[in-house]
């Protein structure tokens, strides 16, 4: 997401990545038990992950992150008057992108005096699952992590499917 956020920011297209729990905690990155301590491991990840974009941290009860659905690898689109244009249950830059291209696209039409309206439509989407990636990154927060997330899914791990 860091490329595509850096791709539409001379567009006029904000990025931010928000902190809300950590979905596997192990014995390096644990369960969060207080805001500091969220704080010092979100500036944990950004350096170890190297997130080029805007890091807001949720509140240790994880209001944000409730109020947008709870999922695990949620992204949202909202245009400049804050109203949803877009979200996925599980973020995939390639999707972004193209729902990002179309909604600018939408921008330039009306600027150029298009009557558009909108509807809402529902898609299922398909990402390249990176195995070695994820876990690479499931790793960080130690092997606790890694085994809990094979104990909840075994080993082939059906996300995406």
């Amino acid at each position: 997401m860091n490329e595509v956020a850096q791709q539409y920011n001379p567009r006029e297209v904000g990025s931010y990545f928000i902190y809300t729990n950590e979905a596997h905690p192990g014995e390096l990155i644990p369960h969060h038990t207080s805001f500091e301590q969220k704080l010092a491991q979100a500036r944990l990840m950004t350096d170890r992950i190297g997130s080029g974009r805007p890091i807001l941290v949720d509140t240790l009860q994880g209001h944000c992150h409730q109020y947008f659905g709870s999922m695990p690898n949620m992204t949202w689109i909202f245009n400049r008057a804050g109203r949803p244009q877009y979200s996925s249950d599980w973020t995939d830059s390639g999707s972004v992108a193209n729902a990002l291209d179309y909604y600018l696209a939408v921008a330039t039409g009306r600027r150029s005096g298009a009557n558009l309206t909108g509807f809402n439509v529902r898609r299922l989407d398909y990402r390249e699952r990176d195995r070695a990636r994820f876990f690479e990154i499931l790793a960080l927060g130690g092997r606790a992590a890694v085994e809990q997330f094979e104990a909840m899914f075994g080993p082939q791990w059906p996300l995406g499917d």
